[in-house]
């Protein structure tokens, strides 16, 4: 296998991602058709120190597994299309595909099928509308990269452009996956780790199986521009990625007989909205996620939830650009929640969930230089995450220095991971 991947990187590397003509003509065509075909990717060796190795002494000291790598494939005609990303890393399982799927062209009408990262709605980061993809959070390094954290998802995409402005689509979802964490190690969430502590104590814990049809999801979406609008509407019906965990009791014991994993079903509608306006580049999503609690009374099934999203991005000083947005997610009929009973999932947690992120860039020096900031910051929960990064690209080589600081309510989602802060330096070279 480790031949095969170098043979691959030496074949990448020595055609420096140009496109190029395949067939029996010199014009690169083949029956009358133009086949184009790209190869690209890129190769890094990064380093990850965190804050805690330096007080563990040196017997603890890690600097993680240096190398990591990926691999483009694309080739392209008038009527269809094929597309592998190839992941690289030194693990159990060093190529893993990030994305893979076909497609074809027949006029206004196109269709993909195969492992997909599709992004729906306007917002730049965690839209309460981008509902086609989970979130991979076993590995928190990098998180400011949006892209990196989707976890390619199995479908069929279908879409018709109606004129020059507007177009429809529709996505099917054939089986499910939810948010993936760590099950062991520093990146392990809180509540992983009580189930753990459940399942030492000899508590089974059942999950279910949600590859099989039962599972399937779908949904429509429709974009289109009025004026200096732009503007989009969509509907989906699917399964909520964040697991519902249920306790079955076992009276006069105190320790439950069981745990329950479940994904609960939920009807998604959203419409979104992005303009330019006194130079503001402004986009805002909302949503309601329709779950069965219609009561909010049901202590194992989320309550419907409505959710927004407002953002910009602007240069505002000294080449100093801003992208700030802010989502919240509303929880309805809160009232009905029991906040006394452990039985019930939504127990003993705010009404709202509100979330700001803010990017500040600055370009140096030609633009070989790029000062770059990531805050996230959880307002109820009272934690944040930052990353700030300093970058020298030249050509196709970059170098990074950075850091990432866990930090505010232990009992936070960021909060929790305040022993995991850490420092990163980097070079890449993309071909």
């Amino acid at each position: 296998m480790t031949k095969k991947i170098v043979f691959l990187l030496l074949v990448a590397v020595s055609l420096n991602a140009q496109d190029f003509g395949f067939g029996f003509g010199d014009d690169g065509s083949f029956g009358g058709n133009s086949l184009s075909v790209s190869i690209g990717g890129e190769v890094s060796a990064e380093v990850n120190v965190f804050f805690d190795d330096f007080s563990d002494g040196a017997d603890n000291f890690r600097l993680g597994d240096l190398f990591s790598g990926k691999l483009n494939f694309s080739a392209e005609t008038a009527y269809a299309k094929g597309v592998i990303n190839l992941k690289l890393e030194p693990s159990e399982q060093p190529v893993s595909i990030d994305e893979a799927y076909v497609g074809a062209f027949f006029g206004p009408f196109e269709i993909e099928a195969g492992l997909r990262k599709l992004t729906w709605g306007k917002a730049d980061s965690f839209g309460p509308l981008d509902v086609i993809n989970p979130l991979d959070y076993s590995e928190l390094t990098g998180l400011g990269d949006m892209m990196n954290l989707k976890i390619a998802r199995p479908l069929i995409r279908a879409s018709y452009r109606l004129d020059s402005f507007s177009k429809i689509e529709g996505v099917f979802v054939p089986w499910f996956e939810g948010l993936r964490f760590d099950t062991e190690g520093r990146w392990i969430p809180a509540q992983l780790q009580q189930l753990d502590l459940l399942q030492a104590l000899g508590v089974p814990v059942f999950r279910p199986d949600t590859s099989t049809i039962d599972y399937a999801q779908g949904g429509v979406r429709f974009t289109t521009t009025l004026g200096p609008a732009d503007l989009g509407f969509q509907y989906y019906y699917g399964r909520l990625t964040r697991p519902a965990v249920t306790m079955e009791l076992s009276p006069p014991s105190p320790v439950p007989a069981a745990a329950h994993f479940a994904y609960n079903p939920y009807h998604h509608i959203g419409i979104d909205w992005a303009q330019v306006l006194f130079g503001f580049n402004i986009r805002a999503e909302a949503a309601a996620n329709i779950t069965s609690d219609l009561k909010g009374d049901d202590g194992s099934v989320y309550n419907p939830s409505l959710l927004w999203s407002l953002g910009f991005d602007r240069d505002i000083l000294w080449g100093i650009n801003l992208n700030l947005q802010c989502n919240e997610t509303i929880r309805l009929m809160h009232s009905k929640i029991d906040s006394n009973s452990f039985l019930d999932i939504e127990a003993d947690t705010d009404v709202t969930s509100t979330q700001v992120t803010a990017v500040l860039s600055k370009k140096f020096l030609r633009d070989e230089f790029e000062a770059r900031a990531v805050v996230l910051w959880e307002i109820e929960e009272k934690d944040f995450f930052i990353m700030p990064t300093i970058c020298w690209t030249r050509d196709t080589v970059s170098i990074e220095l950075g850091a990432g600081i866990f930090g505010g309510n232990d009992e936070g989602q960021f909060g929790s991971y305040r022993d995991n802060s850490f420092v990163k330096i980097s070079m890449t070279y993309c071909f």
